[in-house]
């Protein structure tokens, strides 16, 4: 259809003011909607703009410096966990008591002067309702009976607070203190769903040497290392390097002189996924929490480690610890901060029957990934899978017995202080020889013996542990008790030989 100039004309007022209605109605419509249902507490943003990708799924990743509070209020109209302008001033674990304030922000005066807005002492406590209110009458800005506070790590509350509040006790120097109870993470997430992989940061780890010669180093984007070996590291490792004796076991009757030395590398990753609500069958069955869930931990592994000597005899494997270290991520689900304990326990285990004599060195290169996945149907189930390949071995065993020795680590992750899976990598060297037989294999040459018999050397890798009673946090119904991750175990023959 043509319209003439003249024509044009004619319709230019009409729709002008068409374009002026339509944005006054949208500046009323967005006034009215926050009066028509109450808001959760500091609500600025609404999870949906967190989601990461196309099918509506929240994104995963690492979290930044300064992680808000995520709120949700149950039974509110609309609710979802939304980043709030609360936080947790303080925490007491064993009361489950927590001081709730709201965070000081400067706004600029009609006089262009900065003002602070919160409360006159400082510490801008958040208005709270009466205790015992249910949540749906609280006014944007109070803390309610029924909110649910998701936090990063805070005053008395190191591992993250995840918590629903039970009751406002009242107004202090602080803030509004309340009384919270534990709370999963479905009441959060409710139908959304999530999945990613986040790398652990390896400058964030906290280390407890445990021997005196063990070095720390670790390296991460932009040319940021430490420790002697910090430069040569690939980016998102963390390296530990130990020098030590083998102890003798206690009442043994055959002395041992052994040494151990080596480094085990590792580039922690932690895998979190939640899908969202239980479908209709689960529903109808009275089964609550989500569809699907996931919690492992996984990564890149690499050692090197030699040992040298006679291991005393012992029927029972002798286990070292040498370095603990521990980190608290935090994760970016959205809008919420999902708080992740991992702790890493390097450690190196020896056992033999204290008649071979051995000096071996073995490098080590593969991934691991260790969980627990949820499914309605099945509950919860283990995830446990290695893939480790070694170059040439050097080594050599005198006299007839056998040794193994493993480099490894204990690996312990949970969400907000409680732990979910336990798991133990343990890659190792196994040699063993019959009668009187001496045995030597080293790169390039050919495996020598001497002496009557047999002598083999064996490389391989352990991974076990189990699935914690913690991992209800999801939302998931309560394990009875651990589940066993089942042992996955992979052993090669590096060298063999007979005479």
């Amino acid at each position: 259809m043509r319209i003439r100039k003249g024509h044009l004309r004619a319709l230019m007022p009409a729709l002008t003011a068409s374009v002026l209605l339509l944005a006054s109605g949208c500046a009323s419509g967005s006034g009215s909607s926050s009066a028509s249902g109450a808001s959760p507490a500091g609500q600025s943003e609404a999870s949906a703009a967190a989601a990461g990708d196309a099918d509506g799924a929240l994104a995963v990743k690492a979290a930044p410096a300064a992680t808000s509070t995520a709120l949700a209020r149950p039974g509110a109209t609309g609710t979802r966990a939304h980043r709030s302008t609360l936080k947790v001033s303080s925490y007491d674990r064993h009361t489950r008591r927590a001081v709730i304030s709201q965070a000081v922000r400067t706004t600029p005066t009609p006089s262009g002067s900065p003002t602070a807005s919160g409360s006159s002492t400082g510490a801008a406590s958040p208005s709270a309702t009466p205790s015992g209110t249910p949540s749906r009458s609280a006014e944007p800005g109070r803390i309610a009976v029924g909110d649910v506070i998701a936090s990063a790590p805070a005053p008395g509350a190191p591992d993250g607070l995840l918590a629903k509040v039970t009751k406002v006790i009242g107004e202090t120097g602080d803030g509004t203190e309340v009384q919270t109870a534990p709370t999963t993470l479905d009441t959060l997430l409710g139908d959304d769903k999530a999945k990613g992989t986040v790398p652990v940061d390896p400058s964030s780890f906290g280390v407890e040497r445990l021997l005196p010669d063990v070095k720390v180093s670790w390296a991460k984007t932009g040319d940021i290392h430490a420790g002697p070996e910090g430069a040569k590291l690939p980016l998102g490792s963390l390296r530990v390097d130990l020098k030590a004796d083998v102890p003798t076991p206690a009442g043994t009757a055959v002395s041992a002189d052994a040494a151990v030395a080596g480094y085990v590398q590792v580039a922690p990753e932690v895998d979190f996924s939640y899908g969202g609500g239980t479908g209709d069958a689960s529903a109808q069955a009275g089964q609550a929490g989500p569809a699907s869930a996931y919690l492992g931990v996984s990564g890149d592994w690499t050692s090197q480690w030699s040992l040298k000597g006679r291991v005393g005899a012992t029927a029972k494997p002798v286990r070292v610890p040498f370095a603990k270290l521990h980190a608290d991520p935090v994760l970016q689900v959205g809008s919420i901060p999902v708080v992740v304990n991992l702790d890493l326990t390097c450690y190196f285990e020896i056992t033999g029957d204290g008649s071979v004599t051995v000096a071996v060195e073995q490098d080590l290169k593969g991934d691991f990934r260790a969980g627990g996945t949820y499914g309605p149907g099945k509950g919860w189930t283990p995830v446990n899978e290695s893939t480790m390949t070694s170059t040439p071995v050097r080594a050599s065993l005198t006299a007839a017995g056998n040794v193994k020795a493993a480099l490894g680590a204990q690996a312990a992750v949970g969400l907000y202080g409680a732990v979910g899976v336990s798991a133990d990598l343990a890659p190792y060297l196994r040699g063993e020889a019959s009668a009187a037989a001496s045995a030597a294999a080293s790169p390039g040459a050919p495996p020598t013996a001497g002496a009557a018999g047999a002598w083999a050397l064996y490389g391989g890798v352990d991974l076990s542990g189990a699935l914690q009673l913690q991992l209800s946090v999801f939302g998931t119904p309560v394990l009875q008790r651990s589940i066993p991750l089942g042992m996955f175990h992979r052993e090669w023959k590096l060298a063999s030989g007979a005479v």
